[in-house]
């Protein structure tokens, strides 16, 4: 196969986020896996710093960039309808794995080996801490929808921080309560 890796991965900026919903700024998942990939640095680094636990950011921060990347062959699937019963679940997670493959089979061979564990995430705390930071900037979105007035995300919103709380996370629990605040800030509040 050719190496139209890198194309596709530039096409990320064409996948929209939150397609079931009315959005007052749209996001597609370029944008989006930047904003989790500073956030599982972050998480990494607190994590890190604050917990003593030895982890490496730069690699978790590197994996949250790709880990929507399978999303340029199988579309955003709104999560509502990915998480609706085990089937869908489990059927999805098998398109994803599909989707994987087709991706790392568009590298050089020479660089197959150095993406597959970033593409698939195979080490457990960078895939914790990255679902973490997924969730985390979802919540930031849904915070800011609100924050612009724009109540459809209200549910979502509560939702989103529940499952956040479920995950027993010193490093998100950090996170929430000393960052936070921020995101429901005007920029002049910011200063």
């Amino acid at each position: 196969m050719a190496n139209h890796f890198y194309a596709y991965i530039s096409r990320m900026r064409c996948v929209k986020r939150w397609a079931l919903m009315r959005n007052t700024e749209e996001e597609n998942i370029q944008e989006h896996s930047h904003m989790v990939a500073v956030l599982a640095h972050a998480l990494a680094l607190i994590r890190t710093r604050v917990f003593g636990l030895p982890t490496d950011a730069n690699a978790v921060a590197v994996a949250a960039l790709y880990h929507d990347a399978t999303e340029i062959l199988t579309g955003d699937m709104p999560t509502p309808i990915k998480y609706y019963n085990p089937e869908i679940r489990d059927a999805y997670r098998k398109v994803e794995a599909v989707a994987s493959d087709k991706l790392l089979s568009m590298l050089p061979d020479e660089l197959r080996a150095d993406y597959e564990p970033i593409i698939k995430i195979e080490d457990e705390t960078t895939k914790k801490l990255v679902k973490a930071a997924d969730k985390l900037s979802a919540y930031i979105k849904c915070v800011e929808e609100l924050k612009a007035g724009n109540m459809e995300f209200k549910k979502a919103a509560e939702q989103t921080h529940r499952a956040l709380n479920e995950m027993h996370m010193p490093e998100l629990d950090y996170f929430m309560v000393n960052c936070m605040e921020s995101f429901s800030m005007t920029l002049d509040e910011l200063e």
